[in-house]
């Protein structure tokens, strides 16, 4: 069983599978959300930890309260990406 992602890694994997299941491209979230593109891929790679205040511009780019993309990003951190797919069905 592959190691958990560290937080930071885990909202950006949260963050992606999001953007994705809302079709979403990482220059539309951006515009969306009122961040810079490069911003976004820092973030979902997990090279960039976000502040608190861009933290929620994000979350309503991506139609979520922050509460639960942090707990999305949780349920990462805690089982992998997949945990997220579980969690839909």
């Amino acid at each position: 069983m592959p190691a958990s992602p560290t937080f930071q890694t885990a909202l950006g994997l949260a963050v992606k599978a999001r953007r994705q299941e809302l079709g979403l491209s990482q220059l539309q979230l951006a515009t969306d959300s009122g961040l810079h593109q490069r911003w976004l891929s820092n973030v979902e790679t997990g090279k960039r930890n976000p502040s608190y205040g861009s933290l929620r511009r994000l979350a309503a780019g991506l139609d979520l309260p922050t509460s639960e993309l942090l707990a999305r990003a949780e349920q990462v951190e805690a089982g992998g990406v997949e945990a997220l797919d579980a969690s839909a069905r």
